[in-house]
């Protein structure tokens, strides 16, 4: 028998979800709010409520998403990464001269690690004309560096723009038409993009002591675009929410997509629940791990978070300045979705095939006295974990010279092989130096400094 999860919610999971919605809209004093969770991949729920009766606000309703935008450049610049284009360790200066801030790296960029400050100068890039800066060296100022380049976490608009005139200078078109071809068309994005297109909300500033309202600017933003220019809908960021968790080949790998979500910049003390990767904001909230990334632009707030863990991806819209925090909204609507209806796990299956030699090597080895055991998975990757409370595991996929590399934890990137005898026997297995044996402190097994030949003994030997 099969089984698996419906593509719609629980009646009792939706009037949930649909209360948190309507609750943050009243309390946050929005003019309209929209939400939407996929599952699997699926958009399964979504909801609107507006200060307007018969507002027509829906799933489908673009918004501006503000620094979502980021993330889109972040997967452009790691595409050009995997082509072999550049190295994330590349100065800037190597592809994009003459900026005055070469050295800082590519990855430093996408970390916000590059030292430079959080805005443009003066005035104020998100309501004022794109024509005032029209160049990076307007957009960086007289003074771009405001801490040491790669010793601490700085969010930094400017260095997305730097990102995304890298991508022009690598591709030789322009940020928006990268953008199109190689994320949003292979991902159907079709209601995200850098414009506007009907149907779309109205930007709002509410009165913070009256619930009164005023028309907010909608501005250019020229070169600042790859920071945070993009419209959006809750259908499409869901889209993309489950390509951040998946990946897809066309675009970005899985393995790429889980680089992206690894922390990449020091963060200062207090911080801790919270850490950005390379292009992603990374949350521990309520034992969850979540990425995605919010943003706000004058009249709007978006946020987007995916529980990679539950399959889970929320997001939500609003059309106000300073509206409904969109980070509290899209986490309870994750929390609601993972707990009422918790994924089902993968059905147990054997392995397609089973190398006798790999085989031979699971069960228990010993770290001197300390007992592990050796799993085998599919795809050849085998999981070494402590067979007692405490301890460092980890698991290792499989390279062309007959060795594994760690792909997480202490052993992240270390070496695990197998030592054989002279016979081709196995004789003990090196694990970045550490020696596992069969046995505790097994003799003539390799292990450093020896094993005492009277063996084991008790005390009044």
């Amino acid at each position: 028998m099969t089984s698996s999860l419906s593509e719609r919610l629980l009646p009792t999971t939706e009037r949930a979800l649909l209360h948190h919605v309507a609750t943050a809209q009243t309390e946050g004093r929005t003019p309209a709010l929209v939400a939407g969770v996929a599952r699997e991949g699926r958009l399964v729920w979504s909801a609107a409520r507006s200060a307007a009766e018969g507002d027509a606000q829906n799933a489908d309703t673009q918004y501006r998403i503000g620094s979502i935008t980021k993330t889109f450049t972040a997967v452009l610049v790691m595409r050009l990464r995997d082509e072999g284009l550049l190295d994330l360790e590349d100065p800037l200066e190597k592809h994009l001269p003459d900026t005055g801030v070469g050295e800082v790296t590519i990855a430093q960029l996408l970390g916000h690690s590059a030292g430079l400050g959080a805005e443009t100068p003066a005035p104020w890039w998100e309501r004022t004309p794109a024509a005032l800066r029209p160049g990076l060296a307007d957009v960086l100022g007289d003074d771009p560096g405001k801490h040491p380049v790669g010793r601490r976490f700085h969010y930094s608009n400017p260095g997305y723009t730097l990102l995304g005139s890298l991508v022009e200078a690598v591709r030789g078109e322009s940020w928006a038409e990268v953008l199109e071809r190689e994320v949003l068309r292979p991902l159907g994005l079709e209601r995200t993009g850098v414009r506007p297109v009907a149907p779309y909300a109205e930007g709002w500033a509410v009165h913070p002591w009256a619930d009164a309202l005023l028309p907010e600017p909608v501005e250019d933003l020229g070169l600042m675009a790859p920071a945070g220019q993009m419209w959006s809908t809750v259908g499409d960021l869901c889209r993309f929410g489950a390509f951040l968790a998946e990946g897809d080949e066309r675009v970005l790998s899985a393995a790429s997509v889980r680089e992206m979500a690894v922390p990449a910049a020091p963060l200062e003390a207090g911080e801790w629940g919270s850490t950005y990767g390379l292009g992603l904001q990374v949350f521990q909230i309520d034992g969850r791990t979540l990425i995605g990334h919010f943003g706000s632009l004058p009249g709007f707030v978006a946020g987007l978070l995916v529980s990679p863990a539950d399959g889970v991806v929320a997001a939500a819209l609003a059309n106000a300045t300073s509206g409904p925090q969109p980070w509290a909204v899209t986490a309870e609507l994750v929390r609601i979705v993972a707990e009422a209806e918790p994924r089902l796990p993968a059905p147990w299956r054997p392995l397609p095939e089973v190398d006798p030699e790999l085989l031979a090597l699971t069960g228990t080895w010993y770290w001197g006295t300390k007992p592990y055991g050796l799993r085998l998975h599919p795809e050849r990757e085998v999981e070494l974990q402590p067979l007692n409370d405490y301890g460092r595991g980890a698991r290792f996929a499989p390279r062309a010279d007959g060795t594994w590399i760690g792909r997480n934890g202490y052993y992240a990137g270390e070496t695990l092989r197998v030592v054989r005898r002279d016979d081709g026997s196995v004789r003990h297995l090196d694990l970045a130096s550490f020696v596992f044996t069969r046995e505790p402190y097994e003799p003539d097994a390799g292990v450093p400094g020896g094993v005492d030949p009277e063996g084991w003994r008790g005390l009044a030997h």
